[in-house]
C-alpha cells in the first residue's frame, strides 16, 4: 500500500501553492462558494455512479448472470502472486 497520500501526483505545497493563487484571483468571499459547488458537483458524479452500478447489478441478476467476478479475479492474483514468488524465491536468497 502506498503510505503517502498522492492526488493526481500533487505534492503539498503545490496544492497550497494552487490555494493561493485561486484565493488571489477569487477572493475569500468566492472560495467558499465555489467549494460548495465543486463539492455539490462531485456528489452528484458519485450519486450517478452507483445509480448505474445498481442497474447494472440489478439487470444482470435478473439475467442469472454472476457479478461478482472479483473473488475469481484475486484468485488468479493470488495464484499468479506464488508462481512468481516460487520462480523468484532461490533468485532472491542468493542475493
Amino acid at each position: 500500500m502506498i503510505s503517502q497520500a498522492i492526488f493526481l501526483f500533487i505534492s503539498g505545497a503545490e496544492i497550497g501553492f494552487i490555494l493561493f493563487i485561486v484565493l488571489l484571483v477569487f477572493g475569500a468571499d468566492k472560495v467558499p462558494e465555489i467549494a460548495r459547488g465543486l463539492g455539490k458537483a462531485m456528489r452528484q458524479v458519485k450519486d450517478a455512479t452507483n445509480d448505474i452500478k445498481s442497474e447494472i447489478s440489478k439487470g444482470a441478476e435478473k439475467q442469472g448472470i454472476d457479478i461478482d467476478i472479483t473473488k475469481d479475479v484475486q484468485k488468479q492474483i493470488d495464484q499468479v502472486k506464488e508462481d512468481v514468488d516460487e520462480v523468484t524465491g532461490p533468485i532472491k536468497r542468493k542475493f
